[in-house]
């Protein structure tokens, strides 16, 4: 029996776009917008953040204050990563990767994740540590203006946290949460409020005590929570990036679809991979019934294509493979048991 792939976007690209085009809040263009907006009411606080740091800094000679500024703009850095994100993962396929560009999302968060790690809970690990070793001799005009510019970082992170909060709520809440660029932000806006108010109690601790191991505990665990947070966000970002299979459910509907069909006899394999945030490949070897003729069987290929494609609106690339091996013979290959040299 003779084999046929193809990719349905190619040959039936009006009612593949169709069946693509996003609605309501899910993803696609308008979300990227709102999401946009986002990272730059996240971009905005970092930078009125690192004013406040840098200015408190020179007014108290305090030399904690104007490194936290120097780590408010790394913070930005981690933000203008995610702006490249946006742009350049919507960029159309083209000869060099016909697949597109959906993954450079993936790589500008995990860019991201280890500023993060790096700037963010070394950096702390390394001020707690160093309190602890020499001490701190803070003036009560420098308590007074670290905490007030401690509250201004306060009140410039829970803004931007809110605004990305409204926007999960619009997207179906935390558990639609896909996009890494928004994900990030509101990690990193969730740290920073717990990180600063763990910062002010510290602060306040070391006023009124005098002891300045309060301060230096509480930079270590701003330290140990920013590290855990990157460690999360750069594990999902290298789980996309290697290529991730479509979620359980979203698979079983496609088994189920190709199950269903009366033309074929057993599905062999069921291979899916995320391209990008709202894209997937999709590839299937199957076996038809008896008696259809290479017309026959060309005919039924696009006609199946066509129907994962309205009912997956991701799946902008399909493949079948139609193939008459056994089905034991099939489940042993080294492409349905993940060996190396599969197709």
């Amino acid at each position: 029996m003779s084999g046929t792939s193809g990719n349905t976007r190619e040959n039936h690209p009006k009612e593949h776009e169709a069946a693509r085009r996003p609605t309501g809040g899910g993803p696609g263009p308008a979300s990227d917008r709102r999401t946009r907006v986002t990272v730059l009411v996240a971009l905005a606080a970092n930078l009125v953040i690192a004013a406040a740091k840098a200015v408190g800094g020179l007014l108290a000679h305090s030399p904690a204050l104007l490194s936290e500024a120097a780590h408010s703009v790394a913070d930005s850095l981690n933000e203008i990563f995610l702006l490249a994100a946006l742009r350049r993962s919507r960029r159309p396929a083209d000869r060099r990767h016909p697949f597109g560009y959906g993954k450079e999302r993936f790589f500008w968060s995990l860019l991201a994740a280890v500023g993060i790690f790096v700037m963010g809970g070394c950096f702390s690990f390394f001020q707690g540590v160093e309190a602890l070793r020499s001490g701190a001799h803070e003036t009560f005009t420098g308590y007074v203006v670290g905490l007030i510019v401690l509250g201004v970082a306060l009140l410039a992170e829970g803004i931007s946290l809110l605004r990305a909060l409204h926007q999960v709520r619009g997207q179906g809440g935390a558990s639609r949460l896909r996009d890494p660029a928004l994900r990030t932000v509101v990690a990193e806006d969730g740290t920073a409020v717990l990180g600063v108010t763990l910062a002010i109690l510290g602060m306040a601790l070391h006023m009124v005590t005098g002891q300045v191991v309060w301060e230096a505990s509480a930079s270590l665990a701003i330290g140990a929570l920013l590290v855990y947070v990157a460690y999360g966000l750069g594990r999902d970002a290298r789980d996309q990036l290697i290529g991730e299979a479509a979620d359980p459910e979203l698979s079983g509907r496609i088994g189920n679809l190709l199950r269903a069909q009366p033309e074929i006899d057993s599905v062999e394999a069921l291979f899916t991979m995320k391209t990008g945030l709202d894209s997937l490949l999709v590839a299937a070897r199957v076996d038809l019934v008896p008696g259809l003729d290479s017309e026959r069987v060309e005919e039924v290929a696009m006609r199946i294509k066509r129907s994962i494609a309205r009912t997956v609106p991701e799946a902008e690339q399909i493949f079948l493979d139609v193939t008459d091996r056994p089905a034991k013979e099939t489940r042993e290959s080294p492409a349905a048991t993940g060996e190396r040299g599969g197709a």
